[in-house]
């Protein structure tokens, strides 16, 4: 695994701030799970409704037993998860009891992702958990694909902090999300 230089974006989640970091196909804003300011800060940022939930993303399966409840899955239900992971496959699982519901949104249920990418590899190995996950845009505009992109929509914007200035994975369409109880695919 590439070591990146991340002192500063991991300061940045220390202390309930807002990062923007690539990832397999576009850029995703970022902050602590645990920090519901901090979560409210990207949904300002975006002009995001919290009703809509948002996706957490990890290093390992390990890191999401705190959110998700794996355990309300069958053998196999697991298994089709885990085939997958790492890569671009975001899963809905149940959410644990106690989430923020500036995380789930209006649903009993959470969105997660084992990433691939390096730089995500790192930071959450490093942040010692996961963190949230949300494409890089304002609501209804594309994604940003590189850091250039996150600076001009999001110019001298005081709530993000801090970008990651290292490229996205090159993959054309964002992590496919499928819903591990019934297997169906969303997007």
């Amino acid at each position: 695994m590439s070591d990146y230089d991340l002192t500063d974006a991991l300061h940045v989640l220390k202390t309930q701030g807002v990062i923007a970091y690539p990832t397999e196909s576009v850029f995703g804003l970022g902050c602590d799970p645990d920090s519901d300011s901090a979560i409210q800060k990207i949904l300002d940022l975006k002009k995001r409704p919290a009703f809509k939930g948002l996706i957490l993303i990890a290093a390992d399966i390990e890191q999401l037993t705190s959110y998700a409840d794996f355990s309300l899955l069958t053998t196999e239900q697991l298994a089709a998860v885990n085939k997958t992971w790492p890569g671009p496959f975001t899963w809905i699982v149940p959410a644990k009891a106690a989430l923020s519901r500036l995380i789930s949104g209006d649903f009993n249920s959470i969105a997660v992702r084992v990433s691939a990418h390096p730089v995500v590899q790192q930071l959450c190995t490093q942040f010692g958990k996961p963190i949230i996950s949300t494409s890089a845009n304002l609501s209804g505009l594309e994604a940003c694909t590189d850091s250039r992109q996150v600076e001009a929509m999001f110019l001298n914007h005081p709530l993000l902090d801090y970008i990651i200035e290292q490229p996205v994975s090159g993959l054309k369409n964002p992590s496919q999300i499928r819903d591990a109880l019934s297997g169906k695919r969303l997007r």
